[in-house]
């Protein structure tokens, strides 16, 4: 086949796929247009990553986010792509029209709840990075690719999860039961610890190839007494990806307390993620500072799962309600770790 007659085939081909599998297509190819940028333009060459640089691109990552929420309004209220068309709700039920302003404060709810969640994960990545002594400068690649496999994990996840509701109502009182139960554990368990020595993938690498003690720029794998050979950067990658595995587990059901709609389940959620990174390196020098934080996370997990819990119920929660508590316990957090910060002398402080 000539390459004329391989573009003349293009739109039939596009014909037979359908409409709404263009969206994900279409979303797909532009995070790999994000990824790409990220890693081959803007941070090309390993360097640190100092306060004033991550607040950019934190901003920059949740502007996109906004700008994208403003394409998810008009795409439902058009229903372009048959989004908006017979989608899923959380009691089991398919509403036939789902409107552009109501997609959309979905969509912010959902990438509220996510973003709020990683900021946890922060924290525990920061204790990973500490444990391995891990250079600043090759931080963010190890983000990078960790973000990356936290993108295809949580994907899967997302589309068992959409099964799973869509076709056993009774698994959202699990997911709900869950959330809270796990709301219930951060609050009494104080303190997190990270030991990579007792991990099982940590030890399977170990079994599985020689580990240097030596880190190797920013390479993953290097040569030891002439065999390949993982570096501590590849370890702390391994942790990276195991914690983001760990963390999905509780952010995954949250986000179906928001919606059932699995594009604006992915959508929100990968946004999220996408976004770590530069949230990393604003809030590591600042963790033991937003003290109120982890009591503002324990919320909003409390709060996610009796909205699941009441989903069936007279008492169901709209979803502009769950937007503004979700920010109001946020908000709260953050301003009491401010004040409570100020009255102890300390200064909110960044990485240099």
């Amino acid at each position: 086949m000539t390459l004329l007659e391989t573009l003349t085939a293009v739109p039939a081909l596009l014909d037979q796929i359908p409409p709404i599998a263009l969206a994900y297509i279409g979303f797909f190819a532009l995070v790999a247009l994000f990824l790409a940028l990220d890693l081959g333009v803007f941070h090309r060459a390993a360097h640190v990553v100092g306060m004033r640089e991550a607040i950019g691109w934190t901003a920059v990552w949740v502007a996109t986010a906004l700008v994208f929420n403003v394409a998810i309004y008009f795409f439902y209220a058009q229903h372009w792509l048959g989004l908006g068309i017979n989608v899923p709700q959380l009691d089991g039920s398919t509403r036939p029209l789902v409107g552009g302003l109501e997609a959309a404060k979905l969509f912010l709810a959902g990438y509220v709840v996510e973003k709020s969640l990683s900021m946890d994960n922060v924290f525990v990545i920061a204790m990973i990075f500490g444990y391995f002594g891990t250079p600043a400068k090759y931080q963010h690649r190890v983000l990078f690719w960790g973000i990356l496999g936290a993108l295809i994990m949580r994907g899967g996840m997302i589309a068992v999860g959409s099964q799973l509701i869509q076709n056993f109502g009774w698994v959202i009182y699990l997911f709900g039961g869950f959330l809270i139960l796990t709301a219930i554990k951060m609050a009494l368990v104080s303190t997190t610890t990270i030991d990579p020595e007792r991990n099982v993938l940590i030890r399977l690498v170990r079994r599985l190839m020689p580990v240097s003690t030596q880190y190797d720029g920013q390479r993953f794998f290097t040569r030891l007494d002439g065999r390949r050979a993982a570096t501590p950067l590849f370890l702390a990658l391994v942790m990276v990806e195991f914690t983001d595995l760990v963390f999905a587990v509780d952010s995954i059901p949250a986000i179906f307390a928001i919606t059932a709609d699995p594009f604006l389940v992915l959508t929100s959620n990968v946004f999220a993620i996408l976004g770590l990174r530069s949230l990393y390196f604003c809030l590591a020098s600042m963790i033991d500072q937003f003290r109120y934080l982890k009591p503002a996370l324990i919320g909003v997990l409390a709060f996610v799962g009796v909205k699941m819990l009441l989903v069936h119920s007279p008492w169901k929660i709209d979803t502009t309600v769950s937007l503004v508590v979700v920010l109001m316990i946020l908000i709260t957090g953050v301003v009491a770790s401010v004040i409570a910060a100020r009255r102890s002398g300390e200064r909110l402080g960044g990485v240099a």
